[in-house]
């Protein structure tokens, strides 16, 4: 069951990949016309269809892990993360219908393969649930929240796209760098999907003894090398060397070392990029998006955002201070993870009241839209990995 589970995601991956490049087609190839004179694109409602089909296989993945591991599919890293991609597409297949916009499948569909080849980076097996995640608070509070951050993340694609058919790339400035920094943030993931699994495959695995906070002695294994180390780290293994850098015992250094792989992996195929395509990025996807209505894109992002936001403040807010009551007696504890979903609400109310009370549409409204998705995706991240807290079992 659990290993059919994985095909099923495999499986969805793939025609995830599918659907990508039927929106391209529809949007590069030639249209067909029917008996009335109207216009077709086959490739477009193919890539739509095939959408579909990853959503079904997807939630297979999701019952059939469920069914494997007894609890629902939401309690790590990889199993999160994945969800994220999953509701994300889900969104993307129920929008796709009232808009029939091709272009947001070019640029969803991309970011739900990323979404889940960064989850497989993390181990996969199935664990057991701590005391604190044995609770039907579970499946209420986490998948009501990754439910609302993927809506939220349509709202993302949308505003990206949105701006990189206005932001004019002939241009040095702000709004350029801006567009390019997202686009470097894209680039260091699929960086970081590549070097974890090039040293996966060679079964790379240093491991080190060192001091953790609570001041006793542990063990950490790098599947990178280490650029950093743990707290008064020192290497046990054969592989691997000594870090220039040692970690406090509150960070976890073994994320930070990901992170500053993922960084530096980016940075130089970014620099690969731009040397091929002699400009930006964003400058090098805009002839492909100059049909795009952006009337239309920011309504998707508008409406995306205003469906997303009451749905995570419901899930990541009100589940999450009544499941924190029962678990730890407290309703909030200022604890990392909460500090951080709580900025990501405030944020996204102060988008809503921007755009209904002072009119911010537009340019603004899309970098609002992406902003709001750094935040979540910092908080799943760096919030999650790097910072040690109460969620650290994540």
């Amino acid at each position: 069951m659990f290993e059919m589970s994985s095909n099923m995601l495999y499986i969805a991956f793939g025609l995830y990949l599918l659907s990508t490049i039927c929106f391209a087609v529809s949007i590069t190839g030639k249209k067909f016309k029917n008996k009335t004179g109207e216009e077709r694109n086959k490739s477009a409602l193919f890539g739509y269809v095939t959408a579909v089909g990853a959503v079904g296989f997807s939630i297979a993945y999701m019952a059939l892990r469920w069914i494997a591991v007894g609890h629902a599919p939401v309690s790590n890293m990889f199993e999160y993360t994945a969800a994220l991609g999953i509701a994300m597409a889900l969104a993307f297949v129920i929008l796709y219908p009232i808009y029939k916009n091709n272009y947001l499948g070019l640029f969803t569909m991309p970011v739900v393969m990323l979404i889940i080849a960064y989850a497989s980076m993390f181990p996969t097996e199935a664990q057991p649930l701590i005391p604190a995640l044995q609770s039907e608070w579970l499946y209420i509070h986490v998948i009501t929240t990754v439910i609302g951050q993927g809506i939220l993340a349509i709202g993302f694609a949308a505003g990206l796209l949105y701006l990189v058919r206005m932001v004019d790339f002939t241009k040095k400035d702000k709004k350029v760098k801006g567009v390019e920094f997202i686009m470097f943030t894209l680039v260091a993931t699929v960086a970081y999907v590549g070097i974890v699994g090039g040293f996966q495959a060679a079964g790379y695995e240093a491991e080190f003894q060192y001091i953790n906070e609570f001041e006793e002695e542990a063990t950490i294994a790098y599947n990178l090398p280490p650029l950093v180390g743990p707290n008064e780290g020192e290497l046990i293994s054969e592989q691997g060397f000594d870090p220039p850098i040692l970690m406090p015992e509150f960070i976890v250094s073994e994320d930070v070392n990901t992170i500053l792989w993922s960084v530096l992996g980016g940075m130089v195929l970014y620099l690969l990029l731009r040397i091929v395509l002699r400009r930006p990025v964003g400058g090098a996807l805009q002839p492909l998006v100059r049909n795009v209505n952006p009337q239309t894109v920011d309504e998707i992002s508008y409406r995306a955002i205003a469906i997303g936001f009451p749905i995570f403040t419901l899930g990541g807010l009100i589940f999450a201070m009544i499941w924190a009551q029962i678990a730890w007696t407290r309703f909030w504890g200022w604890d990392p993870k909460e500090v951080w979903a709580l900025i990501t609400f405030l944020f996204y109310a102060a988008y809503l009241h921007l755009r209904l009370s002072r009119g911010w549409q537009g340019e603004r409204s899309a970098w609002l839209c992406v902003i709001g998705f750094a935040l979540i995706m910092f908080n799943l991240i760096f919030v999650n990995l790097v910072i040690a807290g109460l969620h650290s079992y994540a």
